[in-house]
C-alpha cells in the first residue's frame, strides 16, 4: 500500500511496511477501547527471537521508542523498529474467526517456513 504525505508543500511517497486488514483494524480498535489504551500508544509490530520456527511476531500497543518509524495504516497508528522491516515488509495482519482458529493471523511473504500455529517463522 502506498500513501502520500504532504509536508511543507512537498509530496513524499511512503510505502507502508505491513497491511492491516479491515477485520484486524476492527478488532484492534475494539481492544484499544475495551482496555482504555491512551491515544499516545500505537500498535507495535515487530519480531523477536524464539518460537518453534526461529522468530515470533510482536503485536501489541506501546509507546514510541527512539529509533521507531511511525506509520498510519488503515487508520491505526503503527510503530516499528526499522531493523524489523527486513522480516516484515509486505506482511498482512488479519483477524480470523473460525471453528478451529480465532485470533490475529500473519501472512508473511518473507517467511521461508512457518510453524503450525502461524505465530512463528524462519527467514
Amino acid at each position: 500500500m502506498l500513501i502520500f504525505e504532504i509536508q511543507a508543500d512537498m509530496e513524499i511517497l511512503t510505502e507502508t511496511p505491513v497491511i492491516i486488514t479491515d477485520s484486524a483494524r476492527i478488532q484492534l480498535e475494539k481492544i484499544k477501547t475495551e482496555q482504555q489504551i491512551p491515544d499516545i500508544h500505537g500498535l507495535r509490530v515487530g519480531v523477536k527471537g524464539g518460537g518453534c520456527s526461529g522468530f515470533s511476531y510482536v503485536l501489541g500497543f506501546d509507546t514510541l521508542k527512539e529509533n521507531d518509524q511511525e506509520y498510519m495504516i488503515n487508520g491505526i497508528k503503527v510503530f516499528m523498529d526499522p531493523a524489523h522491516a527486513l522480516y516484515l515488509v509486505g506482511m498482512q495482519i488479519e483477524w480470523v474467526e473460525g471453528l478451529n482458529n480465532r485470533g490475529f493471523s500473519f501472512v508473511n511473504p518473507n517467511a521461508k517456513d512457518t510453524c503450525g500455529c502461524g505465530q512463528s517463522f524462519s527467514a
